[in-house]
């Protein structure tokens, strides 16, 4: 295995140290590689990658791409794909291996980025309900090259590192052995919020709740990823998760009553939804739901709730419910110690247009202009492992779960980097 320092050596020795250039508008424009599982109408592989090629609306104005798409791998192309359409008309090349298009069928590493969108498709599914994305592996092998190569460029891991605590932790230990900038997640953290507002840098935060809807694995993940990127900004920064227990059904009533999640917090973060059930669709008159009485009667027929509560190995508390039936959109509140509440809505711009996305691949984008990812992996790797562990606790009976091995603390940035 190549250790940091003899591969950052060679690096020096062939003037290959990717990621000190910065923006400027002289320099050759970056090239990238676009690896996907799939490459349809709505996917990731497509409203993220059309990005590369046609841009996004950011800050108010259409921001033309600032990297060339060189080439692609898409794992899976079905009837419906698009990205034979898309090669032939923005004209770069879809390869067969992953390993080829970060060479674009050369001998050596030939782009200055690697964006890997491992969602959608055909993968099978474990018994804890999570689909088996193969991010790791494509993000193995594009390491392998880089080993190979004795180069390094950004890399970009769409949504959860892994459905494997383990396998996430050695992405992110591979990207730090290799000194290449690594970013990963969801859109959540950087879409638009409702109101515009933060957790102030360095506060004391007493307790956290988010709430949403669907399932732990797919859904909570985003929901969850949008309350830590609130969470990180407290005081002493973020110190890894101690303990998770997920719950469902009456247990998360239960739990509320003794006072495991706040009832204050959910009304806060309730407020912000523009999607509530019950009465406010009959009268357009939103209504205290939670002093009602009434939320448990919203969840739809066949579902349950379940929330998924945190441990924070500096004492905090959160608690990520998720309410089928109450609601369709993310909304978070954030106690502060002067007794404060933090509340927002995660705004998600409805489909075909799916803004958020375009403003998570401006972050990527930069990245790979500058070299420099905009926030920590480890945020990722943080809420890849809680999620995880739910569903363990979920197999275990509904157990609560000690987390040593989640003591993974990181500072976040002091600019917040949502959407304006």
């Amino acid at each position: 295995m190549v250790d940091r320092r003899a591969f950052l050596g060679a690096l020096g020795a062939l003037g290959l140290t990717g990621g000190s250039a910065g923006a400027d508008s002289a320099a050759p424009r970056k090239k990238i590689a676009l690896v996907t599982t799939l490459w349809e109408y709505l996917s990731h592989g497509q409203h993220m990658g059309d990005r590369f090629l046609v841009g996004f609306p950011l800050n108010g104005r259409w921001q033309r791409p600032r990297v060339d798409v060189a080439s692609a791998f898409v794992a899976q192309r079905r009837d419906n794909d698009l990205s034979g359409q898309r090669a032939e008309e923005f004209g770069f090349t879809i390869y067969p291996t992953i390993t080829e298009a970060l060479r674009c069928g050369g001998e050596r590493l030939a782009v200055d980025g690697v964006v890997i969108i491992g969602e959608h498709g055909d993968f099978p599914m474990n018994e804890k309900g999570q689909v088996l994305y193969p991010r790791f592996e494509y993000f193995q092998e594009a390491v392998q090259v880089f080993e190979q190569d004795g180069r390094a460029v950004p890399v970009f891991n769409d949504k959860h590192l892994s459905y494997s605590w383990q396998k996430a932790a050695k992405m992110v230990q591979d990207a730090r052995r290799l000194g290449f900038p690594f970013l990963a997640g969801s859109s959540v953290p950087v879409t638009y919020r409702n109101p515009p507002v933060d957790v102030p840098y360095g506060a004391e935060v007493v307790e956290a709740l988010a709430v949403g809807m669907g399932g732990v694995d797919h859904t909570a993940f985003h929901v969850y990823e949008g309350l830590q990127s609130m969470l990180e900004r407290r005081r002493g920064g973020e110190t890894g998760v101690r303990a998770v227990q997920l719950l469902e059904g009456d247990a998360v009533w239960k739990a509320g009553e003794e006072g495991r999640w706040s009832h204050r917090l959910l009304e806060a973060a309730l407020s912000r939804s523009d999607s509530l059930g019950g009465d406010s669709v009959l009268d357009s008159r939103p209504q205290d739901l939670v002093r009602s009485g009434k939320l448990p009667s919203l969840i739809g027929e066949g579902d349950t709730a379940r929330a998924v509560m945190i441990e924070y190995n500096d004492g905090l508390r959160a608690a990520v419910l998720m309410l089928d039936g109450v609601l369709g959109d993310f909304n978070a509140a954030v106690r502060l110690a002067d007794d404060e509440i933090v509340s927002t809505q995660f705004y998600a711009p409805p489909e075909p247009n799916v803004a958020y996305s375009g403003l998570l691949m401006a972050h990527v984008e930069q990245m790979i202009v500058s070299g420099k990812a905009p926030y920590p992996v480890e945020r990722t790797q943080l809420t890849s492992s809680v999620i995880e562990r739910a569903l363990d606790s979920q197999q275990a009976g509904y157990q609560r779960l000690e987390t040593p091995e989640f003591a993974i603390a990181y500072q976040a940035p002091r600019e917040s980097l949502f959407g304006n």
